[in-house]
């Protein structure tokens, strides 16, 4: 890595110079910068998801995406490209034209990858820019209907009797499902076999299917299969009981104290993006997430709007970057499980 940093430390110094360049010539050009935002946008804007329909980055980001259609005057189009933990549609992005009308829905994922992937094609903090932080969202413990557990206690003493034979799915390595499931290992001395999927859809399938014995899925995900008697919520995993499932205990008041894992969800922008034009994104998502029917569908689904500045996302992305750096170093969770 360290032929890298002399290259890296002169890039930064080339990049930071640029950027004064642009500020001293967006101060001598006045308001030309916010009126290139102005006729923006003049055709329909890209939304990159990088997972099947109906997993939870899908579902809470077209909520947003068609009322930000509606307040920019262009559709949204929602496109969906699943794969290599949701990388592939990440790639598309990051190698997409910076104007504006390709953009990247993506979950907390997005940061987690690099600290399992060690050899990306695109760099996840620098090729991309943060729009906004769409929403903070809970997992919650699933497990089939016909399972014997109900109980956080029941999950352990089952999997110390399977002595690691029992299945926990998730929505692609690196992903928010899988950490919950190793931090939940660890936490309780327990040893469970984990199985990747192409996202929650194809998981929470299986998991009623019986291929798999639980899983640590995202509320949005998993709250139709709850609320239509298909699936049992044992807890989940917040240190606060979810407001969509007030009766439904946290992890950590079933016996272990203090875990507390969330996933979020958010609007990316390939790197060059013109700063304006990221600015009235995220003022338009924050809008639609402000709308009263939005909000009734993001509670309805368990998850909480945000609304962030780039600005906020940005340094939110970079702490939980680190966050989950060290969750994966602690749980030495590896991409090939």
């Amino acid at each position: 890595m360290h032929h890298h940093a002399g290259r890296r430390a002169a890039t930064g110094l080339a990049l930071r110079a640029a950027t004064l360049a642009t500020v001293a010539i967006a101060c001598a050009l006045g308001a030309a910068p916010a009126r290139a935002a102005d006729d923006y946008p003049q055709r329909p804007i890209r939304l990159v998801l990088p997972y099947p329909p109906g997993g939870p980055t899908d579902l809470l980001a077209r909520v947003v995406a068609v009322r930000m259609g509606d307040t920019l005057g262009q559709t949204v189009v929602v496109d969906n490209r699943p794969g290599a933990s949701g990388m592939i549609g990440a790639e598309n992005v990051a190698k997409s034209a910076a104007d504006g009308y390709t953009l990247l829905a993506n979950a907390s994922l997005h940061v987690i990858n690099p600290s399992i992937y060690p050899k990306m094609r695109y760099d996840a903090f620098r090729d991309f820019v943060p729009i906004t932080q769409l929403a903070d969202v809970p997992l919650v413990l699933v497990v089939n209907n016909e399972s014997p557990v109900k109980t956080v206690r029941d999950l352990i003493a089952l999997a110390k009797a399977r002595n690691g034979s029992l299945n926990f799915g998730s929505a692609g390595n690196a992903s928010a499902q899988q950490l919950a499931g190793e931090s939940f290992k660890i936490a309780a001395s327990v040893s469970m076999q984990h199985v990747p999927y192409k996202g929650s859809s194809p998981a929470l399938t299986d998991l009623m299917g019986g291929q798999i014995q639980l899983m640590f899925d995202s509320m949005p995900s998993a709250m139709p299969f709850i609320k239509a008697g298909k699936l049992r919520a044992v807890a989940v995993t917040t240190l606060k009981r979810a407001r969509a499932l007030p009766d439904v205990p946290t992890v950590a008041e079933s016996g272990l104290p203090g875990f507390n894992i969330s996933t979020w969800y958010g609007l990316w922008a390939p790197r060059g993006t013109p700063g304006p034009v990221v600015e009235k994104l995220a003022a338009n998502a924050a809008q639609a997430l402000r709308q009263p029917d939005v909000q009734r569908q993001y509670a309805e689904m368990g998850a909480e709007p945000v609304g962030s500045s780039p600005a906020e996302f940005a340094r939110y992305t970079q702490a939980e970057g680190n966050k989950w750096a060290e969750i994966v170093r602690k749980s030495g969770a590896k991409a090939d499980q």
